[in-house]
């Protein structure tokens, strides 16, 4: 997924400033496809020049409120439809499993303790977040709802996996002492 397409689609829900657009990639898409001020701004620049998305409304303070074009529209439904999603084959955290052999025992399973935590907690915050989605709000809602819980479910994956693992690099020790 791509920034771009990230706000082409926040754009098909109606018109918004680049602050408001922020405000929605935090309360949605932050689990998904983070986005921070600057990047935002830049993409809205490129995206308007590509005439992708227009400036609708100018208000106080150099204020711009910015709309998606048909183009836009094509674009992303271009996207979603016809451009298979790119494989996610890299890891940091699974190439740091597959050498964790160059530490201790202690420190392998510290590693995949800790891992284990960072997902339980995650799903504690996704578990919030999901109180917070009125399932009658819109199409937003009904689709962020399913990427919120494949999040879930994927955290809930992680946590178990590392339990094992740690449960696994603990087993092995024990066969060797």
């Amino acid at each position: 997924m791509s920034l771009k397409h990230a706000t082409l689609g926040l754009l098909t829900y109606g018109p918004a400033s680049g602050y408001d657009l922020l405000q929605k990639f935090r309360e949605s898409l932050a689990n998904v496809w983070p986005a921070t001020q600057s990047q935002l701004y830049g993409e809205l620049g490129k995206l308007a020049a590509a005439g992708l998305v227009t400036v609708a409304a100018e208000g106080p303070r150099g204020r711009k409120e910015y709309a998606i074009t048909p183009e836009g529209s094509a674009e992303l439904r271009h996207w979603l439809g016809e451009v298979p999603p790119a494989p996610n084959r890299r890891s940091e955290m699974l190439l740091r499993v597959f050498f964790l052999g160059m530490l201790t025992p202690e420190q392998a399973r510290e590693y995949l303790d800790d891992r284990a935590t960072v997902a339980a907690e995650l799903q504690a915050e996704l578990r919030e977040l999901a109180t917070t989605v009125d399932p009658d709000s819109g199409p937003l809602a009904v689709y962020g709802r399913l990427a919120l819980e494949w999040a879930l479910r994927f955290s809930v994956m992680q946590e178990e996996w590392a339990t094992w693992a740690a449960d696994e690099v603990r087993r092995a020790q024990e066969g060797v002492e």
